[in-house]
């Protein structure tokens, strides 16, 4: 069991997928595989039943299980997890059963219902509330994803009367103001939060610049994620671009809305992580076009990081 989330947590929390099997049925061996893979590249901490992890696809007592058993196979790693839900009753069962079994904290996103700033705001107090007293909680502001936009006077609102929100999902797009701005309004005097950025670290030398403290997505090559924001965090930027660059096609090709995640599942199965690259329907594999092109990325790939040394 680690310790629960806080607001000074940084580095890099891996979206984790979850494995399936060619029929669809959860992959409890590749589970077990992919969260030791993710550990043996450096993960500092994961996240799981998140977009990227299929949890809208589970069943409640299917999400139960895959938080039961990654939360045991990381051991003192944090573990976050989404519990993003159209009803707070659900947000608060789930909520209940992972922090039971361990957990760092819980992930919620807003449903896209939400219309005004005033309720945003008292949404995530709702939140809190469901969650239960002290269940560190990360607000992931989405909104390419649930169309709803957080503005900085709102989330500073949210920051200001929520006090179990200790870390921010950021995943706004353009959002690397939104990062200026939080670190501004803290150093005249608002409590701290860590931030995390997602998109598939697309920005990640930018977000790592602006003040983030490290990455929590996804990607293929989850070791480019660790070593970039370690580099970044550490000042060599030089370093951190370089190494990311190399990446960069992949990253971009991975971004393609409704086949990222194919993308991704595809080079897990051919890394050994996952067995199969299946994703539970609905969601289909990728063409044997893209694979072609995913593998001639890959290629490139370790071109460009033999050159660099």
């Amino acid at each position: 069991m680690s310790a629960p989330l806080t607001s000074e947590a940084k580095g890099v929390y891996v979206i984790s997928v979850t494995p399936f099997t060619d029929d669809g049925a959860i992959d409890w061996a590749s589970l077990d595989r992919v969260t030791d893979f993710y550990l043996e590249k450096g993960a500092d901490g994961l996240t799981i039943l998140g977009m990227m992890g299929e949890a809208q696809k589970l069943t409640q007592a299917e999400a139960g299980k895959v938080a039961e058993r990654v939360i045991a196979r990381a051991g003192k790693v944090p573990v976050v997890v989404g519990v993003s839900a159209p009803g707070l009753a659900a947000i608060g069962e789930l909520s209940a059963t992972v922090m039971d079994l361990g957990a760092a904290g819980v992930m919620v996103a807003p449903p896209g219902s939400l219309k005004t700033d005033p309720q945003i705001v008292s949404y995530y107090g709702e939140v809190a509330r469901a969650a239960g007293a002290g269940v560190p909680i990360v607000l992931q502001d989405f909104p390419l994803s649930t169309g709803v936009h957080i503005s900085n006077p709102v989330l500073a609102t949210i920051v200001d009367t929520v006090d179990q929100i200790v870390m921010l999902k950021h995943e706004d797009w353009p959002g690397l103001e939104k990062i200026s701005a939080i670190r501004k309004a803290e150093a005249e005097g608002r409590r701290r939060i860590s931030i995390l950025c997602g998109n598939g670290g697309v920005f990640l030398p930018e977000e790592i610049a602006r003040g983030a403290d490290g990455a929590m997505t996804g990607f293929g090559y989850p070791e480019m994620l660790v070593e970039v924001v370690a580099l970044a965090l550490n000042g060599d930027m030089d370093r951190a671009q370089d190494i990311f660059d190399a990446y960069l096609p992949l990253v971009r090709y991975e971004q393609q809305p409704g086949a990222g995640l194919a993308v991704r599942k595809y080079v897990l199965a051919k890394t050994g992580a996952i067995a199969s690259a299946a994703l539970r329907r609905p969601g289909a594999g990728l063409s044997a076009a893209a694979k072609a092109e995913v593998d001639r990325l890959i290629a490139r790939k370790d071109k460009r990081l033999k050159e660099l040394g």
